[in-house]
């Protein structure tokens, strides 16, 4: 195997994990377009803790750099691209920052060089929208000049079990050649192994469906709660007792937000309109998934008028804002959708999350955090998110109006 120099682009969940991954084995220069997060990161800090102060001074000690300088990937010879493909107002797929990290790379790609995607994307996105603006870029020529491959970030945000390097990954390249090369690139730091596909395109696709699936089968049984709610049966009692099958899915109810299960179907969704078709039960799952918010705080409104509850006007906590638990990834929380509809109400929201980081949450959202609040001063207080810290609370059931959205409390006056 040739000497490699790698270059990373995206310094997110993603890219810094796999940037520290390949820095055990090879030189790496971590390229990121923000400066505060480059400076964060040489000063020894990771806001998204998925490096330990530890890992991360010990990288900066051996083989890795970090800059926001498109100059000094120059030297590197392959490319690794883990920027953001988010959705735009409208649900449709957003390359843009995908796109402009092409460009970059275009700017300093050599001969011989390779450039490999992990960022989710829809069927064909690699060859048919990155590769040209590397060629226009760079006046290279794909497969002849330069190659590229395809590997899915497989990362879990928060989980420190299943880390980068214990996730079996899928490869693939633009040839027969490049395609082995990518393959023993990942497997030489991914001690789970790798699974080569036959082609970038089936490698996009495989990624794009997996959280599809997971997406569906949460739409299910979220709509198993809706109805469940209606006939007044326990949602979680029957879903314990059908998990005493073997091949059950113990799927549970819930808010379906992130960067990856409420994003990636629109990108499939949005390739097979692209070809005529509409798919159906994707589309159905992801509009269910997407109302969640709405109908808990329509809930918990219901609830509070039961209990004699004054709605508008009324104090209202919420616990949690992140998108999963024992995290502070904020991106795409659905969280924000029962704030909303709370304060279409009349309702005066607090939101508290230790995880989270106030600066995030004010310039995402426009919310302040309030982490100092006494529960007494609430009508009503949803647990949105399942930190671990919250799995201790234990409320006396009065006139104040108690949501367990993740069913972990002892006491509660409603859930999914």
């Amino acid at each position: 195997m040739r000497k490699y120099k790698i270059g990373v682009l995206g310094l997110g969940y993603v890219g810094l994990p796999l940037a520290h991954a390949f820095s055990t084995k090879y030189d790496v220069v971590g390229f990121d377009i923000s400066n505060s997060r480059v400076n964060e990161l040489l000063n020894g800090h990771d806001r998204t803790l998925e490096l330990s102060e530890e890992q991360l001074k010990g990288a900066l000690n051996n083989n890795i750099i970090f800059t926001d300088k498109i100059d000094q990937l120059k030297e590197c010879n392959i490319y690794v691209v883990t920027v953001p493909t988010p959705i735009d107002k409208h649900k449709k797929p957003d390359l843009t920052p995908l796109l402009k990290a092409s460009e970059s790379i275009g700017s300093i790609l050599k001969k011989n060089d390779i450039v490999i995607y992990e960022s989710t994307v829809y069927p064909g996105a690699t060859e048919e929208d990155c590769v040209p603006i590397l060629e226009r870029v760079s006046g290279l020529i794909f497969n002849k000049d330069f190659f590229c491959g395809y590997s899915p970030e497989r990362i879990n945000p928060g989980d420190k079990e299943h880390t980068v390097t214990n996730i079996l990954k899928v490869t693939s390249g633009s040839n027969e050649k490049t395609a082995e090369i990518v393959d023993e690139l990942y497997k030489s730091v991914i001690t789970a192994g790798t699974h080569l596909a036959p082609s970038i395109k089936v490698a996009e696709s495989a990624k794009v469906i997996e959280n599809s699936q997971r997406d569906v089968n949460i739409a299910f049984v979220n709509e198993l709660a809706v109805v469940f709610n209606k006939l007044g049966i326990d949602t979680k009692a029957v879903l314990e007792a059908a998990a005493t099958k073997w091949n059950f899915l113990p799927f549970q109810p819930g808010l379906v937000g992130g960067h990856c299960i409420g994003v990636d179907p629109y990108y499939l969704t949005h390739k097979a309109q692209e070809v005529g078709y509409n798919p159906e039960i994707i589309l159905s799952g992801r509009r269910l998934n997407d109302r969640m918010g709405i109908y808990v705080a329509n809930q918990v409104i219901k609830l509070m008028i039961k209990k004699g509850q004054k709605v508008a006007g009324s104090n209202v906590l919420v616990l949690g804002i992140t998108f999963k638990e024992n995290c502070p990834d904020i991106r795409n929380s659905k969280v924000i959708d029962v704030i909303s509809e709370l304060r279409e109400f009349g309702c005066n929201v607090d939101v508290s999350d230790y995880w989270a980081d106030s600066k995030e949450v004010e310039h995402e959202y426009g919310l302040t955090l309030n982490n100092d609040v006494n529960f007494d001063d609430y009508q009503a207080i949803i647990l949105a998110v399942a930190h671990d810290k919250y799995k201790a609370l234990n409320f006396e059931l009065g006139n104040q109006v108690i949501y367990d959205i993740k069913s972990i409390l002892k006491n509660f006056d409603g859930r999914l």
